[in-house]
C-alpha cells in the first residue's frame, strides 16, 4: 500500500511538472508572438514618424539606422547604469530618460526651426513686396527669397516653388507649407496669398503692411521676454535649490539622508517633494509666459 501511495504521489508530482512546463511553453510562445507583433508595429511607426518629422525639417536620415541606434540605446544604457551604480532605481530612471529624450530633442529642434522661420519672415515679406512693386511676378518674387534668404525659410519657399513647377495646385502647396510651419504669423501670410489669388488686390502692399506688423510684434515680444526673464530664472533656481541642498546634505550626512530612500516614510516625503517641485516649476513658468 505504501509503495502504491508513493507511486501515485510521484506520478502526480511529475504530471504537475509536465503541466507547468507545457503552460510555460505556451505562455512563452504567445508572449513571443505578441512581442514580435508589437516590435514590428513599433518599428513601422518609428520609421514612418521619423521619416515624416525629420523630412519636414529637411533632415534626411536613414530611418533604419536611427531605429537601430534607438533600440541599442534603450537596452544598453540602462544595463550600463545598473552595472555602474548597482541601483535599480537609477537604471529605471536612465531607461525612462532614454525613452523620452529623443522626443524632447525633436521638439526642441522643431521649436528652434519654427522660431527662426518666424524671425526671418518679415524680411522675406519685404523682399516679396519689393519684387512685386518693381513689376515682377509672384514666382519671380518667391525665387528671389530662395536665392537671397538663408535656411530654413529659403528651403520652405524652394519646396513651394518646386511643387508649382511640377504642376501641383497653388492651394495644395500652401496647405503643405501650413502643415510644415504651423505658426500664426506664417498662416497670416498664406491667408493673404489665398485672398489675393481669389479676389485680387495689391498683394505687395498687403505683404508690406503685414511685415511691418510682424516687426512691431517681434519688438513687443522681445520686451516682454526681457521683463519676464528674471521670473523664469527664479523658477529654475527655486526648483534646483532643494535638489542641490539635498545632494549636499547627502554628502555630509549619508546615514541620516539614506532614510529618505530606504524607508516608506522617506519614500512618501520624496514623492511629496517631487510633486511640489514639479507643480511649483510649472506654475512659475505659466505665470511668466505671456502670449502676444
Amino acid at each position: 500500500m505504501n509503495l502504491l501511495n508513493d507511486l501515485t504521489t510521484d506520478m502526480l508530482f511529475w504530471l504537475c511538472v509536465l503541466a507547468f512546463f507545457i503552460c510555460t511553453c505556451i505562455a512563452g510562445w504567445m508572449l513571443a508572438l505578441k512581442s514580435e507583433s508589437f516590435f514590428g508595429d513599433y518599428e513601422a511607426v518609428f520609421k514612418e514618424t521619423t521619416s515624416t518629422n525629420l523630412g519636414d525639417m529637411f533632415l534626411f536620415v536613414d530611418a533604419q539606422k536611427l531605429f537601430v541606434c534607438n533600440i541599442i540605446a534603450i537596452i544598453m544604457l540602462p544595463l550600463m547604469s545598473l552595472m555602474l551604480f548597482d541601483s535599480l532605481v537609477i537604471a529605471i530612471g536612465v531607461f525612462l530618460l532614454t525613452l523620452f529624450l529623443p522626443f524632447k530633442i525633436y521638439r526642441g529642434m522643431r521649436k528652434r526651426r519654427l522660431a527662426k522661420i518666424e524671425k526671418q519672415l518679415p524680411d522675406a515679406l519685404i523682399m516679396i513686396s519689393g519684387s512685386l512693386a518693381a513689376g515682377g511676378s509672384l514666382n519671380a518674387a518667391l525665387d528671389s527669397v530662395v536665392r537671397d534668404q538663408s535656411p530654413p525659410i529659403s528651403q520652405e519657399f524652394m519646396l513651394f516653388t518646386r511643387e508649382q513647377r511640377i504642376g501641383l495646385e497653388f492651394e495644395k502647396s500652401l496647405r503643405n507649407m501650413e502643415r510644415r510651419i504651423p505658426v500664426a504669423d506664417f498662416l497670416m501670410f498664406t491667408s493673404a496669398m489665398k485672398i489675393s489669388r481669389e479676389v485680387g488686390g495689391d498683394l505687395g502692399t498687403v505683404l508690406n503692411t503685414l511685415a511691418e506688423t510682424l516687426r512691431r510684434k517681434a519688438t513687443m515680444e522681445g520686451k516682454i521676454e526681457s521683463l519676464t526673464g528674471q521670473g523664469k530664472m527664479q523658477g529654475i533656481v527655486m526648483t534646483g535649490l532643494p535638489i542641490l541642498l539635498g545632494l549636499l546634505l547627502y554628502a555630509l550626512e549619508p546615514e541620516a539622508m539614506s532614510k529618505l530612500f530606504t524607508t516608506p516614510i522617506g519614500w512618501g516625503f520624496v514623492s511629496v517633494i517631487f510633486v511640489m517641485e514639479v507643480l511649483g516649476y510649472f506654475f512659475i513658468q505659466k505665470v511668466t509666459t505671456i502670449d502676444v
